[in-house]
């Protein structure tokens, strides 16, 4: 345990030198606090540059406080599922690559806390930087909007959250398994791509799909639903988190045995 929390505390502290401390926060915060501002000034700036003739009046419909929130989600379910794959795609095949993995391995070091310390604190980045962006957006959606419920708030935060979780596993776990990023990148990505295909094609059949997570969000919001789908999905997301979490050091080590 001891010496996971050494591995730990490197990995907070190269994320710490490598800026992604301060990087990704601001770029969950500008999300976070772009949406509610756009939906509320609109009217003003399709008015200040829409160089149209005079008396010409465009009545856009105010937007609900739940389908702002979901446009948040909406840019963290694109822009920002794709800033957590770059940020740690190279998590491991970056290591693996230079010779570090090897030089780290040979001590009497775990493929298990070495992995589990990688995972880790990638996951306190990414939940913190989520945090922060969503309660801003809580916030100015609050303030310009009509109120969004706690409990509302809070469901969505956790489903969407699980989301972001699962990513981030098969992120380190694609990384894992090769010694390129980009590659580890595509594999995320493309897994990702089919997932919310599959979910938006044939969402009947595939109801418990990690992917289906955004769509129970906008239920939360709009219907101030929570269904039985949404806890099987959301249980069944995170268990599949923490077995690719537990396979991939057995996978990552005997990679490197090859």
């Amino acid at each position: 345990m001891r010496l996971w929390w050494v591995l730990f505390r490197k990995e907070l502290l190269e994320s710490s030198r490598n800026f992604k401390w301060l990087w990704m926060p601001c770029v969950f915060i500008i999300f976070g606090i772009t949406e509610p501002l756009t939906a509320f000034y609109l009217p003003d700036i399709l008015d200040a540059v829409g160089n149209l003739p005079e008396g010409t009046v465009i009545e856009i419909p105010k937007p609900t406080a739940g389908e702002v929130l979901l446009s948040t989600i909406g840019q963290y379910s694109t822009f920002g599922l794709l800033i957590v794959v770059l940020a740690f795609m190279g998590t491991v095949a970056g290591e693996r690559k230079s010779g570090s993995a090897a030089m780290i391995l040979v001590k009497p070091v775990s493929y298990l806390s070495y992995i589990f310390a990688k995972w880790a604190a990638a996951l306190l980045l990414v939940l913190s930087s989520y945090s922060v962006g969503m309660m801003i957006s809580w916030y100015y959606i609050n303030l310009l909007f009509e109120s969004i419920t706690a409990t509302s708030f809070f469901q969505t935060f956790v489903i969407f959250g699980a989301w972001l979780v699962f990513v981030l596993t098969l992120t380190v776990f694609f990384s894992s398994l090769v010694k390129m990023p980009g590659i580890a990148a595509f594999a995320t990505i493309g897994i990702t791509v089919i997932l919310s295909f599959l979910s938006g094609t044939i969402e009947n059949r595939f109801t418990w799909l990690p992917s289906n997570l955004t769509a129970y969000a906008q239920e939360i919001l709009l219907l101030n639903k929570w269904s039985n789908d949404a806890t099987i999905t959301l249980v069944l997301t995170l268990s599949v988190s923490c077995l690719l979490i537990i396979v991939t050091p057995l996978l990552f080590k005997k990679k490197e045995l090859l």
